[in-house]
């Protein structure tokens, strides 16, 4: 198993919400097309305020120095703002919001408003252009949860952008432990006669995405699809995943050919990880702030867009749109680095 460590990052500055990023990093950079992983929370907040001025970086791979900033509120009087990510561009990929704890208010350009709840999947797919914002809502005190990403192949990058809001059951897997599979299915049977266990989320390649929750002293066995390379991100632990220890943020990689896995928890409180899986994705990425292409001069090009039409007003309806509701302005894209952009296996 290959252990991957997450890093701090600041949302919007060092005074800001800070999420733990393990994916993507230079160990690995994908998990079949899964290609993002910002783990932030439980934080106590307070409400948010919108800034009447929005600066800074929202989501994305890479500012000149490589690393990847996604903007929010700071911090005033001490007290955290929580998430406050004002309208950003994507391209060439799906986003996966996931939450444990709090609310969040999506709105993107395809004219989309809805909530981010616990146990319900928001799945945004930005393919040829879309923008959004994300707001944690005045009631939130507490928020926890995930944002993922997943790398659209070539045939599907460039579809017209639109929004899926899916509750997502939960089911028992034996044992007392519970599954909420938001993307994909989980191979074989899960022991608790509950039949296979399946995703309505659309997605473009064959990816698993599980919220697996654990009770003190479970021991699970999980049969996988040995097609799938695997990662066991821990949300809360530690969790002895194959004899290997991880703890909080961590993520253990798998690679293709396993048939099975062993989750032990021998903590003396619940515990919960992410299984997400897929067959690896052979495309080479260019990845830089909110953007995933295939070439330098196809980001470069999208990064102009934007300024132009967007950030200057130039075409509200052009490839990105525009989010309707959200009281501020968008936010400029950073510069870019003064290297060419270099693709990612």
């Amino acid at each position: 198993m290959l252990l991957l460590l997450p890093r701090d990052v600041p949302l919007g500055g060092p005074r800001a919400m800070n999420v733990r990023r393990t994916l993507p990093q230079r160990g690995r950079s994908t998990i079949g097309a899964w290609c993002f992983i910002d783990h932030y929370g439980p934080d106590e907040i307070a409400p948010p305020v919108v800034p009447e001025t929005a600066s800074g970086n929202a989501t994305g791979t890479g500012t000149g120095s490589g690393t990847r900033e996604e903007a929010t509120g700071g911090v005033a009087d001490g007290a955290r703002r929580g998430m406050v990510v004002p309208p950003h561009p994507h391209t060439g990929l799906q986003t996966v919001s996931w939450l444990f704890e709090g609310e969040i208010e999506h709105r993107d350009s395809a004219g989309s408003h809805a909530p981010v709840l616990p146990g319900e999947l928001n799945l945004m797919t930005a393919g040829r252009g879309i923008s959004h914002s994300e707001v944690s809502t005045p009631e939130t005190r507490v928020l926890h949860g995930v944002q993922l990403w997943l790398a659209l192949p070539e045939e599907h990058r460039h579809q017209a952008p639109h929004f899926e809001h899916l509750k997502i059951p939960q089911a028992p897997l034996g044992g007392g432990a519970t599954a909420r599979v938001f993307i994909g299915g989980l191979a074989g049977d899960t022991g608790a006669g509950t039949g296979p266990l399946v995703s309505a989320a659309r997605v473009y390649s064959p990816v698993l995405g599980a919220q697996v929750d654990l009770p003190s002293g479970a021991v699970l066995d999980l049969d996988l699809d040995p097609a799938f390379e695997h990662g066991i991100f821990v949300d809360r632990g530690p969790v002895l995943v194959e004899g290997v220890t991880l703890a909080r943020s961590e993520l253990g990689y798998l690679a293709e050919g396993r048939r099975s896995i062993r989750l032990e928890n021998h903590s003396r409180h619940p515990a919960r990880v992410l299984l997400l899986g897929g067959e690896p994705f052979t495309e080479k990425l260019v990845m830089w702030w909110n953007f995933i292409g295939r070439t330098h001069e196809e980001v470069v090009a999208w990064r102009a867009e934007w300024q132009s039409e967007v950030i200057d007003g130039a075409d509200a309806a052009g490839r990105f749109g525009t989010v309707a509701g959200y009281p501020g302005p968008a936010l400029p894209a950073p510069d870019l680095p003064t290297v060419r952009l270099k693709p990612r296996t």
